[in-house]
């Protein structure tokens, strides 16, 4: 995959309109394996963390553009192809609504070849995507979210390691049997870090559709005391402490409660979001670029809780070129004030993810991730770890 020519974008930019001539499906290479993990909400199983491997999509034009975007569902290729071939990426308004209608099995399928797409309308016009869809700024504090529940000891010695490194927050995962144990879990960090690092929790209880899910499930009164005890050791937000519908109850625990509620991650669709908006569910949305509705519903929904004036604090994006894709979107709006970065190392480092391009921006040592400054995402694919 060969960096784009300037010489070549700037003939694009006065030539004739761009037509999507081929989609691929680029498989990658697994560097190593770092080790095994249990994340905290789905306890019990045990998951072997990466560097490399995956895969990647590659739209090509006929003016010899290539927009690149996170791996899709191969069974969705032909459908997407259909769609896609011949057209103008920069229809992109046009082309949404029939992506969802006919590729839409997935929603990352979708939020993929949006991404893709996107990343050719930046390159054919020679500016990253933030500042395309209006920069709010040019770098975002960043905030290093947990996955295992580990113990607190070990969760403590995590926290002063981020915080010398020049990180500014932590989420920490709170998943014990009982309320006194996930308490205890703060109050140790919290002692260790003082109070110059933010704390997070995320409770995780709205994983699944239902009203089942594996762990320890939180009825309203644990959330409540829960929420209670963290506004007290001066927790920036609790996160998903219900089921994913129980609008109604998460309401009027926000009502209760001094600490800001958080969630919406694995919500889908912007009417799920105008509903949550309308009911003052949370202080905080979390859409995911690659869960929420694609790009299109991604900014849809951050423009509505602009208008609600609500935070907008997206899910991770998946660790890699969605990641990247959610980087530039947050840049775009002033309610977006940071991104989670899933970070715990050794075994699950962020830039495990990020090693699938050759040019990812990192974490620097006041906390911040700066924005790529190439056209599109502003990142290229690591070319050693394409599969031949």
């Amino acid at each position: 995959m060969m960096p784009q020519d300037p010489s070549l974008m700037a003939q694009i930019r006065t030539a004739v309109p761009v037509k999507i001539t081929d989609i691929r499906i680029v498989n990658l290479k697994v560097i190593r394996e770092t080790g095994k993990m249990e994340a905290a909400w789905d306890p019990g199983t045990l998951t072997t963390e990466r560097i490399g491997g995956g895969s990647v999509i590659e739209i090509h034009t006929d003016q010899g553009l290539t927009g690149i975007g996170p791996g899709m569902d191969a069974g969705s290729l032909a459908a997407a192809k259909a769609q896609l071939v011949g057209k103008d990426p920069f229809d992109i308004e046009q082309l949404a609504g029939p992506l969802r209608y006919y590729v839409g099995r997935s929603p990352r399928t979708v939020s993929a070849l949006e991404i893709a797409l996107w990343d050719l309308i930046g390159k054919a016009t020679g500016q990253p995507l933030y500042k395309i869809w209006g920069a709010a700024k040019d770098r975002v504090p960043a905030y290093a979210s947990m996955i295992q529940l580990s113990t607190p000891e070990e969760r403590v010695r995590m926290a002063v390691q981020l915080k010398s490194q020049g990180w500014k927050a932590i989420k920490l995962r709170a998943h014990y049997q009982t309320l006194k144990e996930d308490v205890q879990l703060v109050e140790a960090v919290r002692k260790a870090v003082g109070d110059d690092m933010d704390i997070m929790i995320d409770a995780n209880q709205a994983q699944a559709f239902g009203t089942w899910q594996p762990g320890v499930m939180w009825d309203f009164r644990r959330a409540l005391e829960t929420a209670r005890e963290l506004e007290r050791l001066n927790c920036l937000w609790l996160e998903e402490p219900r089921l994913r519908y129980s609008f109604d109850e998460l309401a009027k625990l926000g009502s209760m409660v001094g600490i800001p509620i958080a969630g919406g991650e694995n919500n889908r669709g912007v009417h799920e979001y105008r509903w949550m908006l309308e009911q003052n569910v949370f202080s905080i949305v979390q859409p995911d670029i690659m869960v929420a509705d694609g790009v299109t519903g991604f900014r849809e929904i951050a423009a509505l809780a602009e208008a609600h004036h609500k935070k907008l604090i997206p899910h991770h994006g998946g660790g890699n070129l969605g990641t990247i894709a959610q980087l530039h979107a947050i840049a775009s709006f002033p309610n977006a004030p940071m991104i989670e970065i899933l970070h715990d190392p050794p075994v699950a480092a962020y830039t495990n993810g990020f090693a699938v391009m050759q040019n990812p921006p990192l974490v620097d040592k006041d906390g911040y991730i700066s924005l790529p400054q190439g056209p599109g995402l502003g990142v290229e694919i690591n070319k050693d770890l394409i599969a031949a």
